[in-house]
């Protein structure tokens, strides 16, 4: 789709001193047009239909500093070229979530030991206990312990459930 001339924008928010505020930024802007506002998520939808909206701002909230205003011309200009925009502060609580999941990631595998690991990778690869025990030269019955006390560490209850841990975990190719 190609970016047109003017951007005509809805502006969606609860409170009025938001949305004339905006509106003042955009409008102020030779490419960007406030065509429609709404208080709610219902209006936003009923009044994007009835408006040739090209780009709707949804319940924004703008960050505490003074290039604001800035940060919204620059976001719109950016949502209609299909390109992301993100403040810093929601790119370092990306960046802590992102860290935090593999640290969690990192405490379940570390439950299990070495041995466990490498049983629950030849499970999840689709070998029988009995492959398992001559692979790892294990007896069965070792290799049957092993795998209960997989499922029981890791709170699952059957192969189907450690063959998916074993591909989120990338344990495995699926």
């Amino acid at each position: 789709m190609p970016i047109p001339t003017v951007t005509r924008v809805l502006v969606a928010d609860d409170h009025e001193i938001v949305r004339k505020g905006l509106k003042l930024v955009l409008s102020a802007e030779p490419d960007l047009d406030v065509v429609a506002e709404a208080a709610d998520g219902e209006e936003a939808v009923r009044r994007s239909l009835q408006e040739d909206v090209d780009l709707a701002i949804l319940d924004i909230s703008m960050p505490r500093k003074t290039g604001a205003d800035d940060d919204i011309v620059t976001a719109c200009r950016a949502a209609m070229r299909g390109e992301p925009f993100l403040y810093p502060s929601a790119v370092h609580a990306l960046i802590r979530d992102v860290i935090t999941r593999a640290d969690e990631r990192r405490e379940e595998l570390e439950l299990l030991t070495p041995r466990e690991l490498e049983v629950l990778k030849l499970i999840a690869e689709g070998h029988s206990s009995k492959e398992i025990a001559t692979t790892l030269v294990l007896s069965i019955k070792t290799v049957e312990s092993h795998r209960a006390n997989i499922l029981s560490k890791l709170g699952m209850r059957d192969r189907v459930d450690l063959t998916r841990y074993a591909i989120r975990r990338g344990l495995i190719e699926p």
